[in-house]
């Protein structure tokens, strides 16, 4: 009887011991990812870019509210802000307090779908049965893809805005913008949330401007058809999040998913994309928060990160 026993009693252990890492450490044991990436004209200046994304502050994350404020202590020439602030209604003055020392510094955003609408509790299971039926959505507001979400709870993104607005960020939602950038002029066009389908890039289309000497697409979720949008009209680099890098990943294996039809090998980190006999690099941070409902993270930590833009080599 004592065998019989012992193999269920070994996997419900290491399921618990596992449980408890996810959420008790990783979940909050943060990283920064440093990458470079060739894109500026011959002779400039190396340009440190620093992109946040899928924080989901809750109230009361101190420890994430401190290692966002010490990011500042990077001094980026830029901020770049990827969405999904928020998975607490009452979280605004936190994230704002938290990226406050940030919001010293230059920065441009985009917002995501829990920026808008608060999370819903939801079974861990959907995760996996995203494997089979396409429908990812563990971290978004209901899993629908809907832009309209009838019964959400609406956060007061309009309050983060303003704050962002306040500190000069730019505001990229369907928009396009301009910075100054190290001597360089620096043009980005952005894209609201795809994940609910509040993407309008006939709205920012028309690609580079010919006398910006960089730009960059930024949007929160890489739906294949922004990043071919923007990789076709010429963009040399385009910023996402979303993802979670998986979130749940398997080690030496990787992300299972990638909560939309992005590929999982450019679930996270720095790739390339393809489209219209071009090609863009990608980035896509695999953010520093979780779901209020889902805290749970494993093999695959939170993180910020660090981008040096270079000197294109020819």
């Amino acid at each position: 009887m004592r065998k019989l026993y012992s193999v269920p009693l070994a996997i419900a252990a290491t399921g618990a011991a596992g449980l408890a890492y996810s959420a008790g450490y990783e979940v909050r044991a943060f990283r920064l990812r440093r990458v470079e990436v060739p894109v500026l004209p011959s002779g400039a200046r190396p340009v440190r870019v620093l992109q946040v994304s899928d924080i989901h502050m809750v109230t009361g994350q101190r420890k994430k509210q401190r290692w966002l404020r010490s990011l500042a202590g990077l001094r980026p020439d830029l901020v770049v802000n990827t969405g999904d602030n928020l998975s607490d209604p009452l979280g605004v003055p936190a994230t704002l307090d938290a990226l406050g020392p940030l919001m010293e510094f230059p920065g441009v955003y985009v917002f995501g779908s829990n920026d808008y609408y608060g999370p819903a509790r939801k079974s861990p299971t959907r995760y996996l049965k995203a494997l089979a039926s396409g429908n990812h959505g563990l971290n978004n507001a209901d899993g629908t893809g809907r832009a309209g979400i009838t019964g959400a709870v609406h956060n007061p993104w309009e309050k983060l805005r303003d704050g962002f607005d306040a500190a000069g960020w730019l505001d990229l939602t369907n928009a396009r913008g301009r910075l100054t950038l190290a001597g360089l002029d620096v043009e980005f066009t952005g894209l609201d949330d795809p994940h609910i389908r509040r993407d309008r890039y006939a709205a920012v289309a028309g690609g580079p401007s010919a006398d910006a000497d960089l730009s960059i697409g930024v949007v929160h979720a890489p739906y294949l058809r922004s990043l071919d949008a923007f990789t076709a009209d010429g963009y040399p680099l385009v910023l996402a999040g979303h993802t979670h890098g998986g979130q749940l990943c398997v080690p030496f294996y990787g992300a299972l998913v990638t909560n939309c039809d992005l590929d999982t090998k450019r679930v996270k980190g720095l790739s390339t994309h393809r489209a219209g006999g071009k090609q863009a690099y990608l980035h896509v941070s695999a953010g520093c928060g979780t779901n209020r409902y889902t805290p749970v993270r494993f093999a695959c930590f939170p993180e910020a990160t660090l981008m040096t833009l270079t000197p294109r080599s020819r």
